[in-house]
């Protein structure tokens, strides 16, 4: 049964291991898949939220979300020459970063105290965060074919911009609250701390960062790095022959 095989394989891709030919075979059915969940976590994320849009509660933010996000890695992967990075390609491999976003679902307020719920959403949060953040890692290695060096900048270097916009836009705060489940106290403003520090951090770091990524890119198009067309055009002509 193909959704035995999908589930067995966003299981293995979530544990950072090969997953089958199934994937390649049947692209739609697994985009299908990663929507889904990349729906169900925008549902849960606001779900017991009274103060959110019509438009949150539906979901419809985060499918957005996933679409833009696959859109700015994607236009940041073709300098670098990558090996299978299509826009679906990546669009696919953001959507299925998204079942454990499920977790922010739990309504730990209904069975914790106020300050308790809010460390638990906090922790969520850091959870998710990172290990999203690794399964990137490892898509930009294994799947794009990327050297270590490579992998390394373009991980940081959308981190480090996306901080910064928010904290230009002064919305750090905001989102902090609500992807990590605050709705009023202070009982986080200690976690906070460390949003500000991400903040100077990322402040620091983007032109260094911005400056390997030109250099990155230079050197992957003068590389002889082949590209999943390049194998392609490759294969069609050992078949004609």
């Amino acid at each position: 049964m193909l959704l035995k095989t999908i589930i067995a394989d966003e299981i293995r891709f979530l544990t950072f291991r090969k997953t089958s030919a199934a994937v390649a075979e049947h692209p739609n059915a697994y985009l299908a898949f990663g929507l889904f969940f990349t729906w169900l976590a925008g549902v849960g994320r606001y779900w017991d939220n009274p103060q959110a849009h019509l438009w949150q509660h539906l979901g419809l933010g985060s499918l957005v979300y996933a679409f833009v996000l696959a859109l700015a890695v994607w236009l940041l992967l073709l300098p670098m020459k990558p090996r299978n990075g299509s826009y679906r390609t990546v669009l696919l491999f953001v959507t299925l970063t998204s079942p454990p976003a499920v977790l922010y679902a739990i309504p730990v307020e209904r069975f914790m105290s106020l300050s308790a719920a809010q460390s638990a959403n906090v922790w969520f949060l850091s959870v998710i965060a990172t290990w999203r953040l690794a399964l990137y890692a490892f898509f930009l290695r294994r799947v794009a074919g990327l050297n270590g060096w490579e992998t390394l900048v373009i991980t940081l270097l959308p981190v480090s911009l996306i901080i910064i916009a928010l904290a230009s836009l002064n919305l750090e705060h905001a989102v902090f609250e609500i992807m990590g489940g605050i709705r009023e106290g202070t009982a986080a403003d200690s976690a906070y701390v460390v949003v500000l520090l991400l903040s100077f951090l990322a402040t620091v770091s983007a032109l260094p960062l911005l400056i390997c990524y030109v250099i990155a890119a230079i050197r992957a198009r003068k590389s002889d790095r082949p590209t999943r067309g390049d194998l392609e055009h490759k294969d069609q002509a050992k078949s004609n022959n």
